[in-house]
């Protein structure tokens, strides 16, 4: 995965050309990006505003001067063409500036072991994005409109990209829900909740509220390959404990079909049936029993199972 730097620098400058490498920009993309023997472009520093004349890293800003700082770029940002050079500095300026705001938003997403790096690149994403979409004139604070912004951007990364197998979005929404009501249920019971006063917490149907928890298990797979324990004693590989396909059970339509059909023959060749296929008798054994040649006993043991064959294809 790129590094945050690499991001901004290519989602902040769009076009090829030297602004990638020199600048404001180049600062997140670390030393790593830049290019040798560049310098840094006339006259671009003069789109920003007097006060960043002593500043190297717009990173470094103070969050009070960022504000009013980011206000008065917005404005300029609103004023230049986009695809230009100019337009791509002062909007990775921007970037820059402001990523103070993406730290606080990942703040809120701790709990999860998601690289910090990670979310820093997607919550750079939706800054992006904000910094895009807003309108200076509408005088609403930059920091207002662009968090649910950023706040999106990395939930939509959690959505789409940390579940180990596909969830429903509906099944994702609920397993939060219920993981909020399961914490607020267990601080007034001094217990954990069950399914039933989750349901009746929530309004929801008991196979609900279980769907929903069965869906929390979506984040993480085990391998079937692996086995029980480290030392060996356990058991094996799960793929060791699962059931295979029982193949006598196939066989059980077709024996429901054929009982009616056995209990309709005569009396002999019900016999023969019996010794031939239950006591494994040969034809010879079978008509000495019967005080039957050899022959006679294939001819109406073929007859007889021709006659079942029929019966099960007319079925």
């Amino acid at each position: 995965m790129a590094t945050t730097g690499e991001l901004l620098v290519s989602a902040a400058a769009p076009t090829a050309d030297p602004i990638r490498a020199t600048g404001p920009a180049a600062s997140a993309a670390g030393s790593a990006s830049r290019v040798p023997g560049s310098t840094p472009a006339t006259g671009l520093r003069d789109l920003l505003p007097p006060e960043f004349a002593e500043v190297e890293d717009p990173r470094e800003i103070a969050p009070t001067d960022a504000r009013d700082l980011t206000r008065t770029l917005l404005r300029r940002l609103a004023t230049l063409e986009e695809g230009t050079r100019e337009y791509s500095y002062v909007r990775a300026t921007l970037v820059e500036m402001n990523l103070s705001l993406v730290r606080f938003a990942i703040r809120r997403f701790n709990a999860h072991s998601e690289p910090k790096e990670d979310l820093l690149q997607v919550g750079a994403v939706g800054l992006i994005k904000a910094i895009d979409r807003f309108d200076p004139e509408l005088g609403v604070e930059f920091t207002t409109f662009a968090m649910p912004t950023v706040l999106g951007e990395i939930r939509r990364h959690f959505r789409d990209t940390t579940w180990a197998v596909h969830v429903p979005r509906r099944l994702q929404e609920l397993r939060i829900t219920l993981a909020r009501a399961q914490e607020r249920l267990a601080q007034r019971l001094d217990r954990a909740p069950t399914v039933a006063e989750l349901a009746e917490h929530l309004s929801l149907s008991p196979e609900e509220v279980i769907e929903g928890l069965t869906a929390a298990n979506g984040h993480t797979a085990g391998s079937l390959d692996v086995g029980g324990s480290e030392d060996g004693d356990g058991p094996g590989p799960l793929t060791d404990q699962l059931g295979t396909e029982d193949h006598d059970l196939e066989l059980v339509e077709d024996l429901v079909a054929l009982k009616p059909l056995v209990a309709a023959l005569p009396e002999r060749e019900r016999r023969i049936l019996s010794m031939r296929f239950c006591e494994d008798m040969t034809q010879s054994q079978i008509g000495a029993r019967l005080g039957l040649s050899q022959m006679h006993v294939s001819r109406l043991l073929a007859r007889t199972l021709r006659q079942l064959r029929e019966g099960l294809e007319d079925a």
